[in-house]
């Protein structure tokens, strides 16, 4: 019953996100780096979450998740180079196999990509390049009393690819989208083993709280399969996100994984410099 209203209770706090239209067509005539493409996507799933600082045992449960995106083309390379920043806000509550015990546990993990477009053809391209990837959050268990949370802080270098899709179906536009990011190179605040954090933060324990972190040590894979299309002037957009998270760092085992799936619109702004005939027009303006 707990889980049940902490999963409402966050619900309710992103109802009121609204769907805008979309008027792309007004601005046919503005050059590509000029617009910026935002996407905002929201819905639940499922979670599957496992600390052994905290807890032997794996947890599993609902979780709630919030994914914002932009995305805008620049001038580099004859504007085959792109910008994506992308942000995933996700919070789970979750139970042992036994349900005597909940967990709680809220992530948020902000990227910064860019990206080289190869266009195979007019429907399909690629996009590949480096991201940056920051992470913070915390896990949470009820039942310890010495050490009931743990923090997840973590900074990575990371490769990240596109794969396009362009399509016409029943006289409307489809844009089919597979992303998948891998870091490869990082860093993690963790404890030692048996350490607390009181030893850490009250006695300053001098211990190895800063580990490098690679595919070896922090196998991690981060991937959302996105379909866009038009309902009447609004571009909606569904989505499927699976996050998978997890390290093994001085003798603790950590991960959070997740399937979500999720729906929300898409929106272009033009950008309009003071040379632009529309800079001095207010919005109520033609």
């Amino acid at each position: 019953m707990r889980i049940s209203k902490f999963i409402l209770s966050l619900t309710v706090l992103f109802l009121p996100l609204g769907v805008e239209k979309l008027y792309a067509q007004e601005y046919a005539d503005v050059p590509h780096n000029r617009y910026t493409s935002h996407g905002l996507t929201f819905g639940v799933g499922l979670s599957n979450v496992f600390d052994s600082y905290l807890s032997p045992l794996e947890y599993t449960g609902m979780e709630i998740r919030v994914q914002r995106e932009t995305f805008r083309q620049t001038t580099f390379s004859d504007g085959r180079v792109y910008v994506q920043t992308l942000l995933n806000a996700h919070a789970s509550a979750t139970e042992n196999k036994a349900g005597n015990a909940n967990m709680y546990e809220g992530l948020l993990s902000w990227d910064l990509g860019y990206f080289y477009k190869f266009g195979l053809n007019d429907r399909l391209s690629i996009l590949t390049g480096p991201a940056l990837d920051l992470n913070g959050g915390v896990i949470y268990n009820e039942r310890n009393s010495n050490n009931p949370a743990q923090a997840k802080v973590s900074v990575n270098l990371a490769a990240s690819a596109m794969l396009l899709y362009r399509f016409h179906w029943l006289h409307k536009d489809f844009l089919l989208r597979y992303q998948a990011t891998i870091p490869f190179l990082g860093a993690m605040f963790t404890p030692e083993y048996g350490e607390s954090y009181y030893e850490i933060f009250e006695l300053k324990d001098s211990g190895r709280h800063l580990v490098m972190t690679t595919p070896f040590s922090a196998p991690s894979l981060r991937q959302t399969l996105s379909l866009d299309f038009p309902v009447r002037q609004t571009l909606i957009r569904v989505s499927y996100v699976g996050d998978f998270q997890q390290s093994k760092l001085n003798s603790l085992k950590s991960h959070v994984w997740s399937h979500a799936l999720l729906i929300g619109f898409v929106k272009n702004f033009q950008l309009i410099k003071p040379g632009d005939a529309d800079f001095k027009k207010t919005p109520l303006q033609p």
